[in-house]
């Protein structure tokens, strides 16, 4: 499975630069870059910080990876198979202000 690095620090699933949420949704359709993909699952901290029922304990990162970037080549019906990926957006607000810096064009 795949390890999720993640520099969004204000995410609340963000432990040290790694994620722990169960999962993560990573979107941007037909994406021509990476800056066109982002993480729906950004929680930003300051708004829920007590979030914890879709959180891993600390230890069990997550791993779990469904992507609807259809035009990046480790999609593979709407599953990651990269190795790992690196999520970036330090400071992000929205989840649109992140991105998958892993994405690939096909």
């Amino acid at each position: 499975m795949s390890k999720i690095y993640c520099n969004v620090t204000n995410c609340s699933h963000n432990k040290n630069e790694v994620c722990y949420a169960n999962r993560i949704n990573v979107s941007g359709g037909n994406a021509e870059n990476s800056r066109q993909t982002c993480c729906a699952s950004f929680l930003d901290s300051s708004h829920y910080s007590t979030l914890t029922n879709n959180t891993n304990d600390y230890g069990n990162e997550c791993t779990a990876i469904v992507c609807n970037v259809h035009s990046c080549t480790f999609n593979d019906d709407e599953n990651c198979y990269a190795g790992n990926i690196a999520v970036s957006g330090n400071k992000a607000n929205i989840y649109e202000e992140t991105n998958c810096s892993t994405f690939r064009e096909k």
